[in-house]
């Protein structure tokens, strides 16, 4: 039985011209790019010209771009750096009730340092409201982290109208946009982002590799202390084939993306429309403000985890929410966030589609699903079928 993967909100599999692209640096140039001796310098020119293909995707500046090891430390690079750099200016910190982990958890070690942390509340299809940042803006606000698009339910933020706001009010603004980075237009200059994640691995690049875009003149003091290297903002070793890897996953998306976007949204609604001719099925997330890859979709009377594993059972790979917390039994904090009790939370289904996924898979998923959602009904403890 060939599988069908569907799950590329979790991650991507590295594409076979970015694998191409790296094998040269782990073998051949494979220096360390603080070393002055040409093995050194030949890597230093591949990383430097990885930065500035990363930074035209954005629009940003070459030094502008820092180097990390995942999302999850640029996240953390973020909040922690800004805060403690610019603690002189206050200790208040805006976050949205529906960020990842990553940043959630962050935020609470920040309360524990004596920081405090507003969670702004988020409507039915997840989005924040401009208006709600502003009013929870006070003179002792440092960062708003408000992230781009939902890993789970793919609600796409009014990204550019809160930056707009925050640099009104002389407040940095970071946005995490890992789910969105290479499949929607980014600008940080026009949507008024002073910093930024992304990362490899959801764009068909290597895991082990992400970004932080940090504005010119944003003040961040560096949570890894050693060598000194991205201009001491983040010590450690290069991870030169990585970054190559990142660099030619983004060049192939900045060159697809009008093509691919169009060709998934036309797969996403395909898939939502013919999911809501099931009853007792229901959309999470915004209709049309959402990523083009992602469908987010719950069912009266069934457990997500059940549904999840009858689907492999069939060979095809979908996920009941954010792969970093797949193994917690607890309800999406975002799924909760948008009103969902916590049953409804639990009987939610994400599919993600992405660059090697066909109509013909996503047509076996539409035979198979109302098959495998009427048999669990049918044994469901939940009540009335």
């Amino acid at each position: 039985m060939k599988k069908i993967y569907l799950d590329y909100a979790a991650t991507t599999p590295v594409d076979p011209r970015v694998a191409k692209a790296m094998q040269l640096y782990f073998s051949k140039d494979f220096g360390n790019t603080m070393s002055l001796h040409s093995f050194g310098q030949e890597a230093k020119f591949a990383l430097e010209q990885s930065r500035q293909v990363l930074a035209n995707l954005i629009h940003a500046k070459p030094n502008e771009i820092i180097f990390t090891g995942s999302a999850t430390e640029s996240n953390n690079m973020a909040l922690k750096g800004i805060t403690f750099a610019n603690k002189q200016k206050g200790d208040h910190i805006i976050i949205s009730s529906i960020e990842h982990p990553c940043i959630i958890e962050s935020a609470k070690w920040l309360e524990k340092q004596g920081f405090k942390i507003t969670k702004l509340p988020v409507d039915k299809y997840g989005l924040v409201n401009p208006k709600d940042v502003e009013s929870a803006i006070t003179e002792n606000t440092i960062l708003v982290s408000v992230m781009h698009a939902s890993n789970e339910i793919g609600t796409v933020e009014p990204i550019a109208a809160i930056g707009k706001i925050c640099r009104q009010k002389g407040v940095y603004f970071h946005t995490d946009a890992a789910q969105s980075f290479g499949k929607i237009p980014i600008d940080v200059e026009k949507m008024n982002i002073d910093l930024l994640t992304a990362s490899s691995h959801k764009m068909y690049g290597p895991k082990g590799v992400a970004l932080l875009y940090a504005r010119n003149g944003v003040k961040l003091d560096p949570i890894l202390h050693g060598g000194g290297q991205e201009n001491g903002q983040r010590s450690s070793t290069v991870n030169v084939a990585a970054i190559v890897g990142f660099a030619k996953a983004s060049e192939l998306c900045l060159k697809e993306m009008k093509k691919e976007r169009v060709r998934l949204t036309k797969l996403r609604d395909k898939i939502i429309k013919n999911i809501l001719k099931i009853s007792g099925s229901y959309l999470n997330g915004h209709l049309k403000e959402r990523l083009p890859n992602n469908i987010n979709v719950r069912f009266d009377f069934i457990e997500g985890e059940a549904l999840a594993m009858r689907l492999d059972m069939e060979g095809i790979a979908c996920s009941t929410g954010s792969a970093c917390s797949s193994y917690k039994l607890e309800p999406s904090h975002v799924l909760l966030a948008i009103g969902l009790k916590p049953e409804q939370a639990h009987g939610s289904l994400r599919v993600s589609l992405g660059r090697f996924t066909t109509e013909v898979e996503t047509n076996k998923l539409l035979k198979v699903l109302p098959k495998i959602v009427k048999n669990l009904r049918e044994i469901s403890p939940y009540g009335k079928k």
